[in-house]
């Protein structure tokens, strides 16, 4: 039996099931009948336009966010896909505040539902820094198929771990 990292605290069910297209290795092909393309958000500068289009769409009153990147150290230092930084710096007399994204770079060979999850995830932790019943409910609100995307998302990053690339 291999273990699932990614999908602890999911029911047993669910892992014997992933367990089962793991074994049979058809994850892949599971995932790829799912989410047939990779998505064409390969710069920064498509990936901040992306971002602050989906952040006009659901959050106009947050704080704009003042820079948005790939991150090859995110996955390894911070256990994490993508972070979202708070940075305050002093200018004159005032304290100004920036806010940035970073998005893990395995995403930017990943399909655009995987990108959008990780995306409104971040930007939910402008209203809400913890992941709490708020958080969540952001999330549902801005995606209303987050969780099925966040699993399925899990399962990309147990295909990639065991198997390489879906995408190439």
């Amino acid at each position: 039996m291999t273990k699932l990292t990614y999908l602890s605290g999911y029911s047993p069910q669910l892992l014997e099931q992933v367990q089962y297209l793991v074994d049979s290795e058809k994850l892949g092909v599971y995932l790829k009948k799912k989410y047939p393309e990779k998505h064409n958000i390969t710069t920064e500068k498509l990936l901040y336009n992306y971002v602050v289009d989906l952040q006009r769409k659901y959050l106009k009153k947050s704080p704009l966010i003042s820079k948005v990147s790939y991150d090859k150290k995110i996955h390894a230092v911070h256990n994490a896909l993508g972070l979202h930084t708070f940075v305050s710096r002093v200018q004159g007399s005032k304290l100004k505040a920036k806010n940035e994204i970073r998005v893990a770079q395995v995403f930017k060979t990943a399909p655009l539902d995987f990108m959008r999850m990780i995306v409104i995830h971040e930007l939910a932790h402008l209203k809400e820094k913890q992941h709490n019943k708020s958080f969540y409910n952001l999330c549902c609100h801005m995606e209303p198929n987050y969780h099925q995307l966040e699993l399925d998302m899990r399962l990309y990053l147990t295909h990639l771990d065991m198997f390489g690339p879906i995408y190439s």
